[in-house]
């Protein structure tokens, strides 16, 4: 590691330093997402014409330094042979915001659902007596940590963007530690897998073969249940999800008109 120049940023006047990194110093941390095969070959071809233009942002942590912005930049320095990587280095105490980032690609429902959940499980080794609901600023949004339980722990497949607009209106920040935070997640990813289930059967029933139908199933479902321009839903979580279930159980063919 060579240090080239300290700044400061022109936004917060927080202090940075302009690093020159042996490419095998810089990691990936273990929440970060997936990656994209696709993003990285464009970022190769990119990086081989233009030249490596826009430092990865690194931050330090025990001993070690992580990328918490420019991963498939990283990647692809490594595919493509480079032995040093140009990074800005950052406090340590944005470790775990790395959720603001994903600027090369933002990522889909699905992909910031797996994230969060590895950033979530990572929180949750550092210290379970955190408050859930005091982490609101690495998360955001409360789905995001219910879809990576039903995506990590029961479905690989489970369809986060069908039930995004849904859950949205029921699920909520947990005031509770994240040792039992986690298990009342769990419960509710189990609870939405489980509508999944009923969902998928009535597709089945429906005889439908374009899978993008099931979203319109999810939708149809919502609306029976709570009417068409529902923009809140006052019920707590198992109560909704009870509810969407027993509508989408009631659904036929007439309900979708011309979707089919």
């Amino acid at each position: 590691m060579i240090e080239l120049a300290t700044f400061e940023d022109p936004v917060k006047k927080q202090p940075l330093k302009l690093v020159l990194f042996d490419i095998d110093e810089v990691q990936r941390p273990p929440f970060q997402r997936d990656i994209s095969e696709s993003l990285k070959k464009h970022l190769e071809m990119a990086i081989e014409k233009l030249g490596f233009l826009t430092p990865v942002v690194v931050v330090p942590k025990d001993g070690k330094y992580y990328v918490i912005d420019g991963m498939h930049r990283l990647e692809a320095m490594r595919d493509l042979g480079a032995k040093e990587i140009l990074g800005i280095l950052v406090d340590e105490s944005l470790y775990h915001y790395i959720l603001e980032f994903n600027t090369e690609k933002p990522p889909n429902v699905k992909e910031k659902s797996k994230q969060t959940y590895r950033l979530y499980q990572d929180l949750l080794k550092h210290d379970p007596n955190i408050i859930e609901g005091d982490l609101f600023t690495y998360f955001k949004d409360p789905v995001f940590i219910t879809f990576g339980f039903a995506i990590e722990e029961f479905d690989p497949r489970f369809p986060a963007s069908f039930y995004e607009s849904f859950v949205s209106k029921i699920d909520n920040f947990l005031e509770l530690p994240l040792s039992e935070s986690s298990e009342e997640r769990r419960r509710r990813a189990e609870a939405l897998v489980d509508l999944n289930r009923v969902v998928n059967e009535k597709y089945a029933e429906l005889g439908w073969e374009n899978a993008l139908m099931k979203g319109e199933i999810v939708r149809k479902s919502v609306q029976k249940a709570y009417g068409i321009r529902v923009r809140t839903i006052e019920e707590e979580f198992y109560t909704a999800v009870e509810r969407v279930k027993d509508a989408c159980q009631s659904l036929t063919p007439a309900d979708f008109g011309e979707a089919r």
